[in-house]
């Protein structure tokens, strides 16, 4: 079983709102969001486009991260999201 590395990332839904989540297997988990099969909110503001993304040491560390994101204004999101394009 090979390690995967963890990930805090933000979508863009189809209404302009931003999602924040967590994955060890970012390509299964964006598919899953984009099929319907992710995240309950995603599923009803389809569709949906990586914005953004950042490893993170262990889950642990990707769960801390993510909670800090969520506490951001959008701007505040916004300006992350500008400031790491990729």
């Amino acid at each position: 079983m090979s390690l995967r590395e963890w990930r805090v990332y933000i979508l863009r839904c189809g209404d302009g709102s931003l999602y924040t989540g967590i994955t060890n297997d970012l390509d299964r988990r964006l598919k899953a969001h984009s099929s319907g099969r992710g995240a309950k909110y995603t599923r009803s503001h389809e569709p949906v486009e990586l914005v953004y993304s950042e490893p993170a040491l262990d889950k642990s560390s990707a769960l801390k991260r993510e909670l800090a994101i969520k506490g951001l204004t959008r701007e505040q999101k916004l300006k992350l999201i500008a400031e790491n394009q990729y």
